[in-house]
């Protein structure tokens, strides 16, 4: 089922994601050659505890770790370690904060130094993948009309784009209804109407979308190693069109 939620909650996530995106800003302004990926998971945790919020995703079905980091081929959910990022790579974050009961989830990808310019292309077509979406998200639209602009975008570009991840709602729970595939036919799936509340993340891949899980259970990595990006927001549907909680403010 999918929950509408109450101007209450909505205030609260959007607190949740206020939150998510500061720490999120913090965390990006490490990157940089040199630094371990762990140097950026520990920021994370501090960032998130003096804000009074906790992760979302350490101890989460036993994840290991505060974030997801998650460098080149890795699609989604790399684990913290030892791993310096180096000259060249491309690095993704994804953040998720609880604060009083709601969740904020957010992603993005980076490069690390100069990277050559297929991996630059990528990050800025996945990005625009999430735009395209979350343009769709508007009350009266349909959940796929979000599926078909991310596909169209990704795939018109030349990419793949990732079928056995999806996006989800968010708010009391990190993972609510509804899934929200990275592909599909424009005009159908539910009703989107105002107050409905969707964590939207194109996962797009240099080659083929096919992916398998590594040994530790969790990183999810691209079957031919080519690499993968990855962006997210919380956004949420109104009367007004779509409001990204995870947006941060500047002025």
């Amino acid at each position: 089922m999918i929950t509408i939620k109450s101007k209450r909650e909505l205030e609260g996530m959007r607190e949740s994601g206020k939150i998510t995106a500061e720490v999120f800003a913090e965390v990006a302004g490490m990157i940089k050659p040199g630094v371990t990926t762990v140097e950026l998971d520990r920021k994370a945790g501090e960032s998130i505890r003096r804000r009074g919020a906790v992760s979302a995703f350490l101890g989460y079905r036993g994840f290991p770790a505060v974030i997801c980091i998650s460098i080149d081929e890795e699609v989604v959910h790399g684990i913290a370690g030892p791993r310096r990022l180096k000259e060249g790579d491309i690095v993704s974050l994804d953040i998720g904060v609880k604060h009083r009961g709601y969740y904020g989830d957010m992603a993005a990808t980076f490069a690390v130094g100069k990277v050559n310019a297929e991996k630059r292309r990528l990050i800025g077509v996945t990005a625009g993948a999430l735009a395209a979406g979350i343009e769709k998200a508007r009350a009266g639209n349909r959940l796929y009309d979000i599926s078909a602009a991310v596909q169209e975008k990704a795939e018109g570009a030349g990419y793949s784009v990732v079928r056995d991840f999806v996006g989800h709602g968010i708010g009391s729970e990190l993972h609510e209804d509804p899934q929200i595939p990275n592909y599909g036919k424009s005009g159908t799936g539910p009703l989107l109407r105002a107050g409905m509340v969707l964590a939207i993340e194109p996962m797009v891949a240099l080659g083929s979308f096919e992916v398998e899980v590594l040994s530790n259970g969790w990183t999810v990595v691209t079957r031919d190693r080519q690499p993968a990006a990855h962006f997210e927001h919380t956004v949420a549907v109104t009367e007004n069109g779509p409001e990204i909680f995870t947006w941060l403010k500047t002025n």
